[in-house]
């Protein structure tokens, strides 16, 4: 098998659920991570930027196993690897950091032994890995994805944002591990919250589809997480009730938190009030925050052209960063 000598990877932030679609919604925001990936006698992993603190760089690292996943399933044994990646999403913020990094791996792997896999393949390998498809699905195709899985194999459907869709993504200064944010759900909820969901989530998806931006107010009601994780995040449920009287489309928990975020319609002239009441609310309960203006990224996963090999990892992409 012809391996190529480097790649490198462009991948989108996600954020799932989208209010009552738990585990199954999700979509690509233009916060991003690169990836560079080659073959090397000794297995070398560099990381940059401040939200790769803590992250590790010997071979427990998620990119550089979820690559072996690829390799493995070729036929190939176990490859040594240079790595550098940097990253604008925070970790365990609820933005995907961890299914960027398994889609980039699984992307950079694949490429770089000449693409044996489709896209639909890395999907399910990256299912299987994040056990649930909504931000992998987003991170890998773009937009806005819906999607299921039952536990063998995963399907989804690709949903085109709308032109107007804007994100206002508000992120706490601290963080909450998906663990512990799914440590506080119920085993069982009532069937009226059962029924509750399905039908919003399932306006939702309507909406988002038909581009009925006036329906998500009420389509991304939430009955089976965000009331349980409320406490997790303090103003959430004041937020959460108040947001579209100053300016949402609608507004969620993004992901297992703490990051909270609203739709926008990007002509609304009420942006600078609701990133307020954002602002002043986290700050009554004593939270700092970050409040950030994203907007759906059209792309997932992109192989990017190695025009040179002169200049820096960093080089290679610093036009392209957030300021």
């Amino acid at each position: 098998m012809i391996m190529s000598s480097k790649i490198c990877v462009k991948v989108p932030a996600s954020t799932a659920n989208l209010g009552p679609g738990f585990d199954c919604l999700g979509m690509a925001l233009n916060l991003y991570a690169w990836l560079e990936m080659e073959l090397a006698d000794r297995t070398e992993i560099k990381l940059y930027g401040e939200h790769m603190a803590g992250v590790p760089t010997d071979k427990s690292n998620l990119v550089y196993t979820v690559a072996q996943q690829v390799f493995t399933k070729a036929g190939l044994s176990e490859q040594e690897l240079k790595i550098s990646m940097y990253s604008e999403i925070p970790l365990t913020r609820g933005l995907g950091s961890s299914a960027s990094a398994i889609v980039g791996g699984l992307a950079a792997a694949n490429a770089l032994i000449e693409q044996p896999f489709s896209q639909d393949e890395l999907f399910q390998i990256a299912t299987a890995i994040e056990k649930h498809p909504d931000n992998v699905g987003a991170s890998l195709f773009g937009g806005i994805v819906a999607a299921m899985w039952d536990g063998k194999r995963a399907y989804h459907v690709r949903i085109e944002p709308h032109e107007h869709l804007e994100v206002l993504v508000v992120i706490p200064e601290y963080e909450l591990s998906t663990k512990h944010a799914r440590s506080v759900l119920p085993e069982e909820v009532p069937m009226g919250d059962a029924i509750y969901n399905l039908s919003h989530s399932s306006v939702l998806v309507a909406a988002l589809s038909a581009g009925r931006l006036d329906l998500l107010a009420e389509a991304m009601q939430d009955r089976l997480h965000q009331p349980y994780r409320a406490a997790l995040v303090p103003g959430m449920s004041h937020i959460l009730e108040l947001a579209p009287k100053h300016g949402a489309l609608g507004v969620a928990l993004s992901g297992a938190g703490p990051t909270m975020l609203a739709f926008v319609d990007a002509r609304s002239e009420e942006k600078g009030k609701l990133e307020t009441f954002f602002k002043e609310t986290l700050q009554e309960a004593g939270i700092e925050a970050t409040t950030m203006w994203l907007a759906p990224a059209p792309k997932g996963v992109e192989l990017l052209t190695l025009d040179s090999e002169t200049g820096t990892f960093i080089d290679r992409f610093k036009g392209e960063t957030r300021a």
